[in-house]
């Protein structure tokens, strides 16, 4: 596992050709064990999708130094926990959501990290909020000092044609840099994971999601 740690790194920052590129470990269904492996070897921040199953691996871990990250669709009856206990939260894609998080952000911690979940390709069976949602949401969110409004998320449709997928990347490059001329402190764009995420920093991405490729396969991360 190490081994393919070092590999994914090496080949995002190849990729990236000099930009700045974060490695996001999605550690969902993966046990405690693995993660403080990858911990100590120096990965700092993880993904988990579901709150409880996270909450849980939090305090199994809590000796680490772990940047921990919601990237799973998010329900307003978990708020508080996403709000108390994540440091960043990527799946953002309705104004409900932010006056809830704002209200539940605990003043003794920074405001919690916040990206705008795009539904780039419009699939109905995906969360995210339309492109031209953005800018509504993206103002929710900068008039709550307990929220830091971070940037853009998104998760395009699994084509087997990887021009498609590359064109969704794009658009969602075109969003980011709109998104950054309208907003103070815009500096990441979260996209790409184990079969694109080369793809994707090609086409801009700052931070990419990788699972199987770090963990071994179960399932499209």
């Amino acid at each position: 596992m190490i081994a393919a740690w070092r590999s994914v790194i090496e080949r995002a920052q190849a990729a990236a050709a000099g930009r700045s590129i974060e490695v996001l470990a999605v550690s969902k269904t993966r046990p405690a064990q693995q993660i403080r492996t990858l911990a100590e070897a120096g990965q700092r921040a993880f993904g988990e999708n579901y709150v409880q199953e996270a909450r849980g691996k939090q305090t199994g871990l809590s000796d680490c130094s772990i940047e921990w990250h919601l990237v799973g669709p998010l329900q307003s009856n978990k708020c508080a926990d996403v709000a108390g206990h994540f440091d960043w939260l990527q799946t953002l894609d309705r104004s409900k959501l932010v006056a809830l998080l704002a209200r539940y952000r605990p003043e003794s911690m920074p405001p919690l990290n916040v990206l705008i979940q795009v539904n780039i390709d419009d699939e109905s069976s995906k969360a995210g909020c339309n492109p031209e949602e953005i800018a509504t949401l993206a103002h929710a969110v900068g008039k709550e000092p307990r929220l830091r409004l971070r940037g853009l998320m998104a998760i395009p449709a699994p084509a087997t044609d990887m021009a498609l997928r590359r064109k969704a990347f794009s658009r969602m490059r075109a969003c980011f840099e709109t998104l950054a001329r309208q907003h103070a402190g815009i500096d990441t764009l979260s996209m790409g994971m184990s079969d694109d995420f080369e793809l994707a920093i090609a086409e801009g991405a700052t931070m990419v999601r990788v699972g199987s490729l770090l963990f071994g396969p179960r399932g499209r991360e």
